[in-house]
C-alpha cells in the first residue's frame, strides 16, 4: 500500500508515476496509488467508526444516568466539561509534545494510540456496573455514606475520569496521525467521509435507543468497550506511518526547556492566537445547548424515543451533506466555509430562543441545530491540517486545547449555575449559544484577514 520515498517538499495534487502513468499522492516520505489511498481511507474510517460510536453513545447515556441518580445541572457541567478540560490541560500538551518528537519503528503516533486502549476497556466495565459498585461503596462507607445515589455518582465520576483520560491520550494524536499520513490535496474529502462514518454510527445508535437506554446501559458500555478495544487495535496494526526528520538538534533535555518551547511555539505568534480564539469560540458555540438539550426536551414533556430519533434524523441530513461539504472545503477552503456556517447557526439559535415553546417547536429547532452545527464541524474538520505547520502540528494544536480547556472550566459550570438559578429554564441555552456563535464569527473574520495576508488559499505557508 505504502512505499517510502525520499522526503518530498510538496504535498499537493497527485502527479503521474513515471514508471506507469498512474497517479501518485504524496505526503512526507509516503506515496499512495489510488488503491493505496483507498486502503488507507478504509482503515482510518474503520477506526473512526469505533471512535464515533464511543463518543456519540457514551455521553448521552451517562447524562441520563447522572440525572437518574440525582446530579444537579452544576454537577453535570463540572463532570462533563470542567473535568475533561482539567484533564486535557495536563494530558493533551504532554502527549502532543512528546509524540511530535518520538521516533520508533511503529511511528510517532501509533504507540500513543495503543497505550490507552486497556484503560478505556476498564472504564467501560466500571461504568457498566456502576449501580452495583455504588451500592457496595455505600455499605463500605457506612455512616459516612452520601447514600446509594450519591455513592453511585461517585463511582460513575471515578470511571468517567478514567474514560476521559484514555480518550484524551487518543484525541491528542489521532488527528496528528491523519495529518501525517493523509495527503493535503484530499484531506477535505477525507474529513467529509470521516464525518459521514461518524454520522452513520450515530444513526445506528440513536435510532434504536429509546426509554430503555438507562435499563440497558451496562450492555451498551460493554459493547462499546469491545468494539473500540478491538477496532483500534486492528487500525493500529494496518496503518503505517512514514519516516520523519529527527527532532530539532537545538532542543535541550529537561522539563523547563520543554515547557518554554511548547508555549513559545504555540503563543509566540499572534496569528495562532486568533486561530485559537476562533476555534475555541466556535467549538463552544453549540456546547451550552448540546449539554442540556436532553434535559430541555424532558422539561417540555418530549418522549425520549422521539428525542433520540430526532438525533438520528438530523444525522441522516448531515450524512447527505458530509461529502459535498468536504469537497467544498477542498475547493474554497474550510476557513471560508466555516464562516458561512457560523452565520447561519447564529440565526438558527436566535430564532429557536424566540420561537420554541413546546415539544413540537423544540423538535424543529433541535433538528435544525444538529444539522447546521454538524455542518460547521464538517466544514472546518480539515482546518487544522490546512493552517498549522506539519512539524509542530500536535504541539501547537494542543496549546489551543489548553486554552479551550481553561475557557470550558470557567464557562460551562457558569452556564450550569445560571440554569440552576433560573429554575432550569433551558430556553436560555439558545441565546447563550447564539451569543458565542457571533463572537466566533468575528474571530473567524479576523483570522481570515490574516490568512489572506499570508498568501491565501493558493500560496499560504504556515508560520513557524
Amino acid at each position: 500500500m505504502i512505499s517510502p520515498l525520499p522526503p518530498q517538499p510538496v504535498d499537493g495534487n497527485p502527479v503521474p508515476d513515471p514508471r506507469g502513468g498512474e497517479k501518485i499522492w504524496r505526503v512526507g516520505t509516503l506515496s499512495y496509488t489510488r488503491r493505496g489511498l483507498a486502503r488507507l481511507f478504509f482503515w482510518l474510517l474503520f477506526g473512526d467508526f469505533a471512535l464515533n460510536v464511543r463518543d456519540r453513545a457514551v455521553p448521552p447515556v451517562m447524562q441520563l444516568l447522572f440525572k437518574k441518580f440525582g446530579a444537579s445541572d452544576l454537577v453535570v457541567g463540572l463532570i462533563f466539561s470542567s473535568l475533561p478540560a482539567a484533564l486535557g490541560m495536563i494530558i493533551g500538551p504532554t502527549v502532543a509534545y512528546r509524540s511530535d518528537r518520538l521516533r520508533t519503528p511503529w511511528g510517532r503516533r501509533i504507540p500513543f494510540l495503543i497505550f490507552p486502549i486497556p484503560f478505556f476497556v476498564i472504564s467501560m466495565i466500571g461504568l457498566a456496573f456502576c449501580p452495583q459498585l455504588g451500592e457496595r461503596l455505600s455499605h463500605l462507607l457506612g455512616t459516612w455514606s452520601p447514600g446509594l445515589n450519591g455513592s453511585a455518582v461517585i463511582v460513575m465520576a471515578v470511571f468517567w475520569t478514567l474514560f476521559e483520560i484514555s480518550c484524551f491520550i487518543g484525541y491528542a494524536v489521532f488527528a496528528a496521525m491523519i495529518n501525517d499520513v493523509v495527503p493535503q490535496a484530499v484531506v477535505g474529502r477525507f474529513y467529509g467521509l470521516f464525518r459521514a462514518v461518524g454520522l452513520i454510527a450515530g444513526i445506528i445508535f440513536f435510532y434504536y435507543v429509546n426509554d430503555n437506554a438507562e435499563k440497558h446501559a451496562a450492555w451498551i458500555f460493554l459493547g462499546i468497550g469491545a468494539l473500540y478495544g478491538i477496532g483500534f487495535t486492528i487500525v493500529c496494526s494496518n496503518v503505517k506511518e512514514g519516516g520523519y526528520p529527527p527532532p530539532p538538534a537545538s532542543e535541550k533535555p529537561g522539563l523547563l526547556f520543554a515547557v518554554k518551547t511548547y508555549f513559545k511555539d504555540g503563543l509566540g505568534n499572534p496569528y495562532y492566537l486568533w486561530y485559537f480564539a476562533a476555534t475555541i469560540l466556535g467549538a463552544f458555540s453549540s456546547g451550552p445547548f448540546n449539554l442540556y438539550s436532553i434535559f430541555y426536551a424532558k422539561s417540555l414533556g418530549m418522549h425520549m424515543p422521539i428525542y433520540f430519533k430526532c438525533i438520528a434524523l438530523s444525522y441522516v441530513c448531515s450524512l447527505v451533506l458530509s461529502y459535498p461539504l468536504g469537497s467544498l472545503a477542498d475547493r474554497f477552503h474550510p476557513l471560508r466555509l466555516s464562516m458561512v456556517g457560523l452565520a447561519l447557526y447564529a440565526l438558527v439559535m436566535a430564532c429557536g430562543g424566540l420561537w420554541v415553546r413546546d415539544a413540537s417547536t423544540f423538535t424543529i429547532a433541535f433538528v435544525a441545530h444538529n444539522v447546521v452545527s454538524g455542518s460547521i464541524f464538517t466544514a472546518w474538520a480539515s482546518l487544522q491540517q490546512r493552517l498549522l505547520p506539519r512539524n509542530k502540528f500536535a504541539e501547537i494544536g494542543s496549546v489551543g486545547g489548553i486554552l479551550g480547556a481553561c475557557c470550558g472550566m470557567l464557562l460551562t459550570p457558569a452556564v450550569g449555575e445560571f440554569l440552576d438559578y433560573m429554575h432550569h429554564d433551558y430556553r436560555y441555552t439558545f441565546f447563550i449559544s447564539a451569543g458565542f456563535t457571533i463572537l466566533a464569527l468575528g474571530a473567524f473574520l479576523v483570522l481570515h484577514h490574516r490568512f489572506m495576508a499570508l498568501g491565501g488559499p493558493k500560496n499560504y505557508v504556515a508560520p513557524e
